[in-house]
Order: structure tokens, then sequence, then C-alpha cells
């Protein structure tokens, strides 16, 4: 991203979005996201959620408010987030389980299509433009 206000406006959006997100985790869909906990995860599903929950208000938080000096570190630190978070939504589209919506294998399979784009929006408003 070249233009520094489009890349502060996606980077504010993607933490607004991690804090969103999180707050989720510990509320109103702690249901949902227990269907993206892979079984191997030796933590109760729920316990699960509230810490992945709590992992993304922190992220979402650091990423509004970290100075320009840190902006890059953070973003790189979100898009291994995203990356490690990956294997539960292959495990909904493997378990055919159903949460936010994705009620059928074409949507989980979409799904997983968003990842990457999650790592490229963290790795790139986020990066040093100087």
């Amino acid at each position: 991203m070249k233009n520094n206000t489009t890349q502060n406006v996606a980077r504010y959006t993607l933490g607004a979005f991690l804090i969103g997100a999180g707050i989720a985790h510990l509320t109103i869909a702690r249901k949902e996201f227990k269907a993206q906990v892979p079984n191997w995860v030796p933590l109760p599903k729920d316990d699960t959620v509230v810490y992945s929950g709590i992992a993304e208000i922190a992220l979402g938080s650091t990423i509004v408010l970290a100075p320009d000096s840190k902006k890059e570190i953070v973003g790189k630190i979100a898009a291994c987030f995203f990356g490690a978070v990956f294997p539960g939504n292959w495990a909904q589209y493997k378990n055919k389980r159903d949460g936010f919506g994705l009620d059928t294998d074409q949507k989980r399979l979409a799904r997983l299509f968003m990842q990457p784009l999650l790592i490229i929006w963290a790795l790139k408003s986020t990066k040093n433009t100087k």
C-alpha cells in the first residue's frame, strides 16, 4: 500500500476487526467458534475459544496502538496468528461443522481462502513505507 492514509485505515480496520472478533469469542459467538477448534487441541474447546478471544483483543489493540517503529513487527505477528488459526478453519471444513452460516462444504471451502487474505492484509497494512 503506497498511501499512508489508506494503509492506516486498513490497519485500524484490521485492529477493530480483531477486537470485535475477540469480544465475540467471549460473548455472543462462543458456540460458533467452538466449531472451529480442532479435536487435537489438548484444551477444552471453550477454554480454547476464550484464550484465542483474549489473544485477538490484545493483538487488535496492539495493531491499533503500535507506534510506527513497531507496527511492522506487529503486522508480522498478526500474520502468524492468522496462519496459526488456519487449522481451525480446516477442521471446520473437514469435520463438516456448521458455524457462522458456513453450513455447506462450498461455504466452508470458500472460508479457507479468506485466511491468506487476512495474512496479506496484516502484512500490507503494517509495512513500513519509509
